[in-house]
């Protein structure tokens, strides 16, 4: 064995063979309030498909439920490791366990960052002009979600922010002091709106009230919910921000005091509107807060009809594929949700556990829904919105490359940090331009030609495949003790977290054993390993 592969292979061997590798924690306090909320699923889902005559799907196998809820909890498939401590756990709580686990990592808060700005700033991932402010504000969303901040003080945060952003990025002396990097992070999120009350209106409506105002921006829509004047009366929350130039992303606000700034002109007329909510109330306004503050209470207010069904309902199509409401920002009479009281009944739990997202998560993850296969084996199950099997959805650029990572033992190889030679922030670049953001339905995903030739012809792939640079593979034919089925087995649980089929390991064990000496032998098993990294199972939640 060559000694440059001593040293990582023995650790490798370590973490791909040994059960107790990673072992799964168990349940902490939350536990007892994530069962409640299964159980408002199960008996919400149960009710319906008994009254529609839907047969669900049986149930997921461990190794297909492990490799779901990992991509949708910390974006990437398990290691081998935690398959095979998954798998040869016999604990009947071990699927709650797995996801309590989960929720604590460091991952975890990395893909609900990535998750989000995805779902309130779209524009930042390929507008380079606020690309950077979307950055900077992932950055923020991930120390929210490592902390657990709940959801609304994540929302009052954000719009109560004192914002104050100079010219072509330059820092004001009020964004000094030890919290100045989160000030510029949130300040991030208004400059990417443009700092324009319009359109940050349209952005905090759609996101956390799960509305879109802007459809009356112009004129009254015949067939929106929302008259002009409502629009701009809920812009008028926001009227303090005045942009600098028409071509500018930077501004300046607030203006103090802001109690009496609660008024906006409507573009091209001589109208103004005071501040208003959706529900033609509005605030008793006082110098002693804000017209920012006084939304934010609104808005996160418990009886609120929009904020925690909303926020329940985003997270609901984050895990199933497709929300109760769908699309998730267009409720209304010709958009009713599919289960009412089923999404009633999560916004109330979600505000009862104090908007405590991890809470609901494991709580999704615990249903009966959640662990269905996603095998169709009922004609009732066809109809997506019944939940009566797990929707498929294809893997969003970022999840396909940490699972890549993780199937290969890839690491960032490069001595540099800049971004424009980062081996690793190049690659992760190549695969989230190529398979794309969760923008759109994630139950419609398609692969493409270009997509393929990637895989099949790419750098990234061919090195991690290959025998020189694979410390999964390094580690699968280096060791004395496997025989030719655990290591066709262990390429298996690295690229697709569940082991052969009886049918397959046969087939694959064959073809290596067939292939005669020791270095040819070796590079079937790297074929192979290329072949799984390549079908389509692997770019699928399945």
């Amino acid at each position: 064995m060559p000694r440059r592969h001593a040293f990582p292979t023995a650790l490798a061997l370590f973490a791909l063979a040994s059960p107790a590798f990673g072992q799964l924690s168990g349940l902490d306090d939350s536990a007892e309030k994530a069962a409640q909320v299964a159980a408002l699923i199960d008996k919400h889902l149960d009710r319906s498909w008994t009254a529609d005559g839907v047969r669900p799907a049986p149930g997921a196998d461990d190794a297909e439920y492990l490799r779901r809820v990992s991509l949708d909890v910390i974006g990437r498939t398990p290691r081998v490791a935690e398959v095979r401590a998954f798998l040869a756990d016999s604990s009947p709580d071990k699927r709650a366990a797995a996801v309590a686990r989960l929720v604590q990592m460091p991952a975890h808060a990395g893909h609900f960052a990535n998750q989000t700005r995805v779902d309130w700033l779209p524009g930042t991932l390929t507008d380079f002009r606020t690309m950077f402010q979307g950055n900077q504000f992932e950055t923020w969303l991930r120390t929210q979600y490592a902390r657990n901040t709940p959801a609304d003080e994540v929302a009052r945060k954000l719009v109560t922010a004192a914002v104050a952003v100079g010219q072509r990025g330059r820092t004001p002396a009020n964004y000094e002091g030890p919290d100045a990097d989160e000030k510029l992070s949130v300040a991030a999120y208004y400059q990417a709106n443009d700092g324009k009350p319009e359109t940050i209106a349209s952005t905090v409506s759609r996101t956390f009230l799960g509305v879109k105002v802007e459809c009356a921006q112009c004129h009254d829509h015949p067939f929106a919910p929302y008259t002009r004047d409502q629009f701009w009366q809920f812009a008028a929350f926001f009227g303090e921000f005045t942009p600098l130039s028409p071509t500018s992303p930077s501004f300046v606000g607030p203006l103090m005091p802001q109690a009496d700034f609660n008024q906006i002109s409507i573009p091209n007329t001589v109208k103004s509107v005071t501040a208003a909510f959706f529900d033609g109330t509005a605030p008793a306004w006082t110098l002693a807060k804000t017209p920012r503050d006084e939304l934010a209470a609104w808005m996160t207010d418990r009886k609120n009809p929009y904020f925690a069904r909303n926020a329940a309902n985003r997270l609901w199509a984050q895990f199933f594929g497709l929300g109760l409401i769908d699309p998730v920002d267009e409720p209304g009479p010709e958009n009713p949700p599919s289960h009412p009281e089923l999404l009633d009944g999560l916004a109330a739990a979600y505000a009862d556990c104090g908007f405590d997202t991890r809470v609901m998560i494991r709580g999704l993850a615990a249903s009966r829904a959640y662990g269905l296969s996603s095998r169709q084996t009922h004609a009732t199950q066809a109809n997506p919105r019944r939940h009566a099997r797990m929707s498929v959805r294809g893997l969003t650029g970022p999840q396909i490359y940490a699972s890549f990572l993780a199937a290969t033992g890839g690491k960032d190889r490069s001595v540099q940090n800049d971004y424009y030679t980062d081996e690793f922030r190049a690659n992760k670049g190549l695969f989230t331009a190529m398979f794309g953001q969760a923008i759109g339905k994630p139950t419609e995903s398609q692969t493409s030609i270009l997509q393929s030739l990637m895989m099949m012809n790419g750098k990234p792939v061919a090195r991690q495949t290959s025998l020189k640079d694979s410390d999964t593979l390094a580690a699968v034919c280096d060791a004395p003790f496997l025989t030719t089925e655990k290591r066709v087995e262990t390429l298996f649980l690295a690229a697709l977290g569940r082991p052969p089929s009886a049918d397959e390991g046969e087939r694959f064990a064959s073809s290596v054993d067939h292939a005669g000496k020791p270095d040819a032998k070796n590079e079937a098993l790297a074929d192979l390993f290329w072949v799984l990294l390549n079908s389509p199972e692997f770019l699928f939640n399945r």
